[in-house]
């Protein structure tokens, strides 16, 4: 079975991905610029529609994580909120969806920006919780001795988010140049 899977993953890698063309570049790189743009111009840095969806796979994965014990619990919203997107960039990976990759890249590493958001609130907890109860990150950094460097963290989590949003847009810029010739 291994070996099937692994050959299947061989076929897929060999073919080639998609080409970004000039229309699909400027389709992926408006909602990207307009995602960048709230983020930066936003205080509360709050994308609507995206954020919320993020917030539903978030708070799936408090109980979908938690029957595998406590502190996986607090973790599994956040990692639910990581999964999805990268389940995504799978999927695309799997279909030779350029466009659709990077795009999913993008998303990912927005997360980075909401997670840090929210390890950044540990200590003073001013954030609105969904449906009251503990805050995750908290509860986490308490466990493991690092509630006093929340913001330290939530700094380099952040500045990767805005990173790596950053290099999938390049990315998908590099692979419409590399279309074209």
């Amino acid at each position: 079975m291994f070996e099937d899977v692994t050959a299947r993953l061989r076929e897929i890698q060999e073919e080639p991905l998609a080409p970004v063309t000039l229309g699909r570049l400027i389709g992926a790189l408006v909602p990207i610029a307009v995602v960048l743009l709230v983020e930066l111009l936003s205080e509360e840095g709050w994308v609507p529609i995206l954020d919320s969806l993020n917030l539903v796979f978030h708070e799936s994965g408090h109980p979908l994580f938690g029957i595998f014990g406590y502190t996986i619990g607090f973790l599994g919203g956040t990692l639910m909120q990581l999964l999805v997107p990268l389940l995504v960039l799978g999927a695309s990976w799997g279909k030779r969806q350029t466009t659709a990759m990077g795009l999913a890249g993008v998303w990912f590493f927005q997360n980075f920006l909401n997670i840090a958001r929210y390890m950044a609130d540990a200590r003073t907890q001013e954030l609105p919780l969904v449906g009251g109860g503990e805050h995750d990150w908290a509860t986490l950094f308490g466990q493991w001795g690092l509630l006093a460097q929340d913001t330290s963290i939530a700094r380099a989590v952040k500045a990767t988010g805005w990173l790596g949003m950053l290099a999938c847009s390049g990315w998908l810029i590099w692979r419409s140049l590399r279309s074209r010739d």
